[in-house]
């Protein structure tokens, strides 16, 4: 059995120290193989902080990606079999897509993409104000204009 550090989403957050756990194979008969492909994901992708600035499209235009590509990081799928496969709308799309080629991820030439090896740091993710916050801002807003107008 091998020994392993397990880290808790928390530490990477508040920095807290990691638990050494055992190692052990939970169903012998389905231990996974990389067989006739060549995707695969580096740890570095969590432990270094690149998935928590991507949203819940890019991560999956991402994945995607990494599993149809080849030993290059290449593949050619068409928007519309993307869009079909993974149930995205074209804007929706277009937005994961510019998303991961802005923070470095990938590349496209409008025909092909290539899986790009990870760069340095991850970039930093965009604060967005959740629809909540959006709709506390218009009813502010709403509020003080109608106090000036009292």
């Amino acid at each position: 059995m091998d020994s392993c550090i397990l880290h808790s989403p928390n530490q990477f957050i508040a920095g807290k120290e990691p638990i050494m756990i055992k190692k052990r194979i939970l169903v012998p008969n389905r231990i996974r193989r990389i067989q006739g492909g060549f995707s695969f994901i580096p740890h570095r992708f969590f432990a270094d902080g690149f998935l928590a600035v991507l949203d819940q499209k890019e991560i999956l235009l991402y994945l995607f990606l990494i599993i149809v590509s080849d030993r290059n990081g290449l593949s050619f799928y068409s928007y519309d079999a993307i869009c079909t496969l993974l149930q995205f709308s074209v804007d929706e799309y277009i937005e994961a897509r510019n998303a991961l080629i802005n923070k470095d991820l990938i590349a496209f030439d409008g025909t092909l993409f290539q899986v790009l090896d990870l760069p340095g740091k991850p970039a930093q993710k965009e604060v967005e104000l959740s629809p909540q916050s959006h709709r506390r801002s218009e009813i502010q807003d709403l509020i003080q204009q109608s106090i000036r107008e009292i």
